[in-house]
């Protein structure tokens, strides 16, 4: 068993008397040296720097977070707050020292709310950079710190610095966080729990963003896995779909053949053609599902197999409570199986979310209706709306993940009129049996 970088350790024969005894053998550049028991104890301590190490290094090297947001309303309302409240106190406060320096210390803070999530270590260097350097001049003047009231506003950079910034720009964020803290308390004079009271602020809005910051990334984990799940299925109705083909295909082949070696060379011609449709439809069908498979993000189709004969029997779902209709219009005839699978995994996710959500209801209508270049499934419940208790799914995104893979689009709300709609497009012309 390998022990960190050169170490080995080898469980040895039995003795004559007692237990198994454990050899330790230490490689080292020049050569090999035997070690005895003392070699163990300086292992571990030796994987448990290596381990450390390691944890150090992947979490110095942890990007960003994802599409972190631009600055929203809020912000610029929290910035011109901050702004009017450091400009009152700087002007009517009489405590305020150095008014000028106050009311530009003010303006550093608001400018670091309103770049905050975008620049999160420059709101940092702007705001507590500011503060240090009034608390600089206020050391070597001897005179006194400015002190301001709407500085306390710094606790959104602290809290957004570990909810958005990557962990190097975190390393050196917190290091001049903890310069400036240093620093005002080394000038301030404050006692010891005045102090300590203080850093427990600052460690807690740091705490904070980070629990934010590891809360959105364990959520865009789940979707992930929901679309890799999806995935994974896809790559099953790959197999089963070309088998389909390819067993029409060579059924058509084998009459194509005997009908050659017969008298009726026309019924041969019309095999040929059924053959080449087939073996057309097929490679449409894998085209589609292969670019889904290779799009980054990509969502996956369900397995195949379920047609508009399953959504009709959705109807039968219903209870006395709660009754399902289910109606098919229009020219639904020519939809690849790829189309009606999707169609169907989408009406009945829509059906077992109007159940889970749908308070009150007491009616849950399908509609199916074939146009001539698109399809459209409509999924109504007169329900209440809203969630009840239960964990929420991702059913909507995978739904809107399928539709957008098929070329189409899905929408989902509620209505004016009370209870919850989802709405489907899909083209047909996209797969469409010959």
């Amino acid at each position: 068993m390998r022990c960190g970088a050169g170490s080995v350790l080898q469980f040895g024969s039995v003795p004559a008397v007692g237990t198994p005894s454990l050899r330790t053998e230490k490689t080292w550049p020049i050569g090999r040296v035997d070690g005895g028991p003392w070699a163990l104890q300086l292992a571990v301590p030796a994987l448990y720097a290596e381990g450390m190490w390691t944890a150090s290094r992947l979490l110095w090297a942890e990007p960003a977070v994802k599409h972190s947001p631009r600055a929203i309303r809020r912000d610029h309302v929290v910035a011109a707050v901050v702004l009017a409240s450091a400009a009152v106190e700087a002007f009517l406060r009489p405590d305020v020292s150095w008014r000028m320096a106050a009311l530009a210390l003010g303006f550093a803070v608001a400018v670091a709310v309103w770049i905050r999530r975008k620049q999160p270590l420059a709101a940092v260097v702007v705001s507590f950079g500011a503060l240090l350097l009034a608390d600089l001049m206020a050391a070597v003047l001897a005179a006194d710190p400015v002190v301001l009231w709407t500085a306390a506003t710094v606790l959104l950079m602290v809290y957004s610095l570990l909810r958005w910034a990557p962990a190097r720009d975190i390393a050196i964020g917190a290091g001049l966080v903890a310069l400036e803290y240093a620093v005002a308390v080394g000038t301030d004079g404050s006692g010891l729990e005045e102090a300590g009271g203080g850093a427990a602020v600052l460690l807690l809005a740091a705490a904070l963003g980070l629990a934010a910051r590891y809360r959105a990334m364990a959520g865009a984990q789940l979707v992930e896995r929901v679309k890799l799940q999806e995935r994974e299925q896809f790559a099953r109705e790959l197999h089963d779909t070309v088998a389909h083909h390819v067993s029409a295909i060579a059924i058509q082949a084998q009459a194509g053949l005997v009908l050659a070696h017969s008298a009726a060379p026309g019924d041969a011609a019309q095999a040929l053609k059924s053959i080449d449709g087939e073996a057309a439809l097929a490679l449409a069908e894998m085209r589609m599902m292969v670019g889904g498979l290779r799009a980054p993000g990509g969502a996956a189709l369900p397995i195949a197999g379920h047609t508009l004969a399953d959504i009709e029997n959705l109807a039968g779902t219903g209870t006395d409570r709660l009754r399902v209709h289910v109606a098919l219009r229009g020219d639904l005839t020519g939809l690849g199986p790829a189309l009606q699978s999707s169609l169907y995994r989408i009406a009945q996710e829509s059906v077992t979310n109007a159940r889970r959500h749908a308070r009150g209801a007491t009616k849950i209508a399908v509609a199916v209706t074939g146009k001539t270049t698109e399809v459209e499934l409509s999924v109504e419940d007169d329900g209440g709306g809203g969630l009840t208790s239960g964990p929420p799914g991702f059913g909507l995104t995978g739904m809107a993940e399928r539709a957008r893979m098929l070329g189409g689009e899905l929408t989902a709300g509620p209505d004016s009129g009370g209870g919850w709609h989802v709405r489907v497009v899909l083209p047909r012309d996209r797969i469409r049996r010959p």
